[in-house]
Parts: structure tokens; sequence; C-alpha cells
């Protein structure tokens, strides 16, 4: 097995599918309810980040194969932003326990030590392996959420539609498909803002940005990644506004479930039923918008009481944990250096 550095804008097609193929394996293995991956915008996906980020990534293959052909076993990508570093590590169920895992870890861990970021942090899924292996090299559980999955077509679309409607009167309901337009950015990054300073009732968590190039440069990234994002806002009528928001992307990788980011009510706007109606809001959209999608995923920290109630009234129901672990950078690399 050979592991060298990948650049996924010059990866022969045959890369790409061999590296899907591994992907629906894990998700066979690790999570056999979730849709596997198309190979559409693939390479985009993995090659397109965000203004001052950087993604590093490497692959495990078959080193036995005639020059030119490729079967890719394994990969791991590090995303350089701010001053850590984010793992995503793939090893194919059938090479688990034989070492590849912790030596796609090492590389990349050596990477970001030569970059010059202190902590690297990685996501693992409950019920899996994953939990083990981090575990193993001294990864520190930083972080619990709870995943919740949406089935649409066990939704109760009158219900919901009183939900839709239950907003009070002075706020009005608008969707964006696309992302709100560049007059909204400045109210919208304001919303994103609050929820973010110190307030912890901020409801689904996933990427967030809140500065209005940040947030343009953010819309930007989801296109060319192949992530479509939806959004809905609840506009305060009087002041102009933005009381609330709610956020979904559907990725052309996986088209049958979308994948919620921020939800959010701006404080002084809660208790107006704008939770509720923004989130319904955007699942009538989404049924005309996207008429193959079958599921839509969230995730919210167990603390979160009031979120987890509006996504129970929807209809999610909760799937699993996902954890979130940290490591000081230094001494990963030093525990997985290899001896003589």
């Amino acid at each position: 097995m050979r592991v060298r550095e990948w650049d996924p804008r010059s990866a022969s097609d045959e890369e790409i599918r061999s590296l899907v193929e591994t992907l629906n394996k894990v998700l066979a293995t690790d999570l056999p309810e979730d849709p596997p991956w198309q190979e559409i915008q693939v390479r985009e996906y993995l090659a397109e980040t965000m203004p001052g980020e950087r993604r590093i990534s490497w692959v495990a293959e078959d080193d036995r194969l005639p020059e030119g052909e490729s079967q890719v076993f394994g990969h791991v990508t590090l995303l350089l932003l701010g001053n850590d570093g984010v793992l995503e590590v793939l090893v194919h169920p059938n090479l688990r326990r034989r070492g590849l895992g912790q030596q796609l870890v090492a590389v990349a861990a050596r990477r970001a030590y030569l970059e010059g970021f202190s902590t690297i942090s990685v996501e693992a899924i409950g019920g899996t392996s994953a939990i083990a292996f981090y575990e193993s090299m001294s990864f520190s559980k930083d972080y619990v959420e709870t995943r919740s999955v949406l089935n649409l077509s066990s939704v109760d679309w009158s219900s919901l539609s009183a939900m839709a409607s239950g907003i009070s009167p002075g706020y009005r309901v608008e969707y964006h498909p696309g992302g709100p337009s560049q007059p909204l950015l400045e109210a919208y990054a304001q919303a994103k803002l609050e929820a973010q300073d110190g307030d912890e009732n901020d409801p689904d968590s996933r990427p967030s940005s809140a500065d209005p190039q940040r947030l343009r440069d953010s819309l930007d990234t989801l296109h060319r990644r192949g992530l479509k994002p939806y959004v809905v806002l609840a506009i305060h009528e009087e002041t102009g506004e933005v009381a609330g928001l709610t956020e979904l992307v559907v990725p052309a990788q996986h088209p049958e479930r979308a994948d919620q980011y921020d939800t959010i009510v701006v404080r002084k706007h809660r208790g107006y039923g704008i939770d509720r109606a923004i989130k319904a809001r955007m699942l009538f959209e989404l049924r005309t918008a996207e008429p193959t999608l079958r599921q839509v995923q969230t995730w919210n920290a167990q603390h979160n009481e009031s979120m987890l109630k509006v996504n129970a009234e929807l209809g999610f129901q909760s799937d699993r944990d996902w954890y979130e672990y940290a490591a000081d950078v230094a001494q990963l690399v030093q525990r997985l250096e290899p001896t003589d």
C-alpha cells in the first residue's frame, strides 16, 4: 500500500471513481441508512475551499497496479483554517485495524505541525469503530451533538401548513433559493453574529459565517462544491431586521438527503413562532424545488431542548450521536512517529 499526496483537481476520473466506491463501502458499513454518493461534482467538492483556507489530501492506493491505474483504499484530508486543522479520514472496511488509518493520520498531523498548527480536530460517528480508533491515539472528546433525520414521506403536511402560517403579525417569511440577495446580506450577517455572541441557544449547528463578505464567499463556495443552498428568512416588517433564518443545502453528491445548516432566531424576536414557521416553510419549498429529495438531516447540541422540540414537532427522529475529538499536534506527531 502506498500513501501519496493527492490533488483532486488533477486526479484521473478512475481515481475519483475508486474513491467514491471506497466511500460508499464505508457508508454501507458505518451508516447503512445513509444514501450512497454519486459521481457528481466530487472533484469540486474535494477541491474548493473558502478564501483563506486550504485543503491538503492524501490517498492510500494499491501499489501493485500498473502505472496509470489506481485503486484508492484510503483517503485523508487536512483543512487548514484559522488556528486549527480539521481532519477527515476514510479507510476501506476490509483494511481496517491494519495500521492504515493511523498512517494516514500521521501524515496529515505531520503536515499540520510543519504548517505551524497547534491543534487538530476530527468528527467521529457514534456506534462506529472511529470512536476507539481516535481514543487509541489519545484524541480527547470536546463536543457531542445528535443527528436527527426527517423522512419526507412521513411528514404530516396539514400540520406543517399550520406551523408555516403560525408566525405572529408583524413578521413576513421570505424564501431565497440560492441564498439571500446582496441587499439582505448585512442584516442576515447581523442575525448570525448575535447567535455566535455567547448565545447558548443557537439552534441547528453546521458550518456558519457571520460577516457579509464572508457570507457571500460562503455561498459562492457552496455552489462551486455542488451544494445548492436554500434560505428562508423571517423579516421584522417594522424595522426590516432579519429576525430569524434557516439554511439548508442539497448536495449534488447525494441529492436524496439534504443537510441542515444554521437555524437562528434573534433573541429579542423569540416567542413569536418564528422557528417553526421558517423551518416548515422550508420543507414546503423543498417539496417543489427538489422533487427527488427524500430526507433532511440536522445536528443539535444535546442541551438545546427548544430546537430539539421544534424538530420533533416537524417529524425529525434522533438518529445517532456525533463526536468532535481534538488533539495537540506536537504530541500527536511524537506519538505516531515511527520508531527504529
